[in-house]
């Protein structure tokens, strides 16, 4: 049972909360996590919506956490010592913590971000460059995986990080699950860019409904950046730029991640040789299906087939 616990700042962006606990707290997910809140001092907790919560947790809550996760807050000034303690000494003894948006400025202050990447909301990312001159902030991502140091970005980025959590955690067959349970969308990586000042595309735009059938139909085909644009009415050159636009990430990138997350299903679900996985999810070679591995998951397909395989 792995011990997912959010903690509470005042004032707290009550979306930011309900994403970690309807990833982790869902009556679905009981025999994996085990799900609370807590904050510095229990009882009513402000939101930034103009309603409070209850919290019964007080920061003892923190020392037999697996995973530590901080929401937004506003403003974002710095917590108490006591609260910074509680964080560090979480870090220190092996705990994973997680921000979502500007959860990202407790977790700096801290000084668990010193030395890494870190992201959160972009119109916040300078104030978080400017306070804590260590982080390296990337406001052009949805999130950053640093290892035991994980960031979001704003609103709906906070779950792409929290599906990667479960996809890290427990292989990318339950993250499909928790990610259809949310009507979430299709699995967005990391690396592709923040919407800035631009609507997400629609999902009957005709650049989400070629994504939707790519997604659908990788295991039984190659499908490749003409294909996409074919199915969306557009010329290659066209549907790159619109791409773009709408993702802030190019198709090819955009489709080397969803292989990537097809072959992680096969090794989970299949006892396909390597080299038909890699043939399955248009990866090709076993030599590329290894490489993107290495540089995406730091393991193997035959490490990841151990650690995830259903029925190992």
């Amino acid at each position: 049972m792995h011990r997912v616990v959010a903690l509470a700042l005042p004032e707290i962006v009550a979306f930011d909360l309900s994403i970690p606990a309807q990833v982790f707290g869902h009556v679905d997910e009981h025999d994996r996590y085990a799900f609370s809140v807590c904050t510095e001092h229990p009882g009513t907790v402000p939101t930034t919506t103009g309603f409070e919560i209850t919290i019964a947790h007080g920061l003892e809550a923190l020392r037999d956490a697996d995973t530590v996760v901080v929401p937004g807050f506003m403003p974002t000034s710095e917590p108490s010592a006591s609260v910074l303690e509680a964080l560090a000494l979480a870090h220190a003894r092996g705990a994973r913590v997680a921000s979502v948006c500007v959860g990202a400025f407790a977790v700096a202050a801290a000084g668990l971000m010193d030395g890494r990447a870190a992201t959160t909301h972009w119109e916040h990312a300078e104030a978080l460059r400017s306070r804590f001159p260590a982080v390296e902030v990337r406001p052009e991502v949805l999130y950053v995986d640093a290892g035991q140091v994980l960031s979001s970005a704003g609103i709906s980025a906070g779950i792409d990080l929290c599906l990667h959590m479960v996809r890290a955690d427990f292989g990318a067959d339950a993250a499909a699950r928790v990610s259809r349970r949310m009507v979430a969308a299709l699995h967005r990586p990391g690396g592709q860019a923040q919407f800035i000042e631009r609507p997400l595309p629609t999902s009957g735009s005709p650049i989400s409904h070629a994504c939707a059938w790519a997604a659908a139909e990788l295991g039984r085909r190659a499908i490749t950046v003409a294909d996409l644009a074919e199915r969306a009415g557009y010329s290659p050159r066209s549907f790159s730029r619109r791409f773009h636009e709408e993702l802030g990430i190019s198709p090819s990138r955009w489709l080397a991640a969803q292989r990537v997350l097809e072959a992680r299903r096969l090794l989970e679900r299949t006892a396909l040789s390597i080299e038909e996985v890699a043939a399955c999810s248009g990866l090709g070679s076993p030599a590329n299906l290894r490489l993107h591995f290495a540089r995406e998951l730091s393991t193997t397909p035959t490490a990841y087939r151990q650690a995830f395989r259903a029925d190992s």
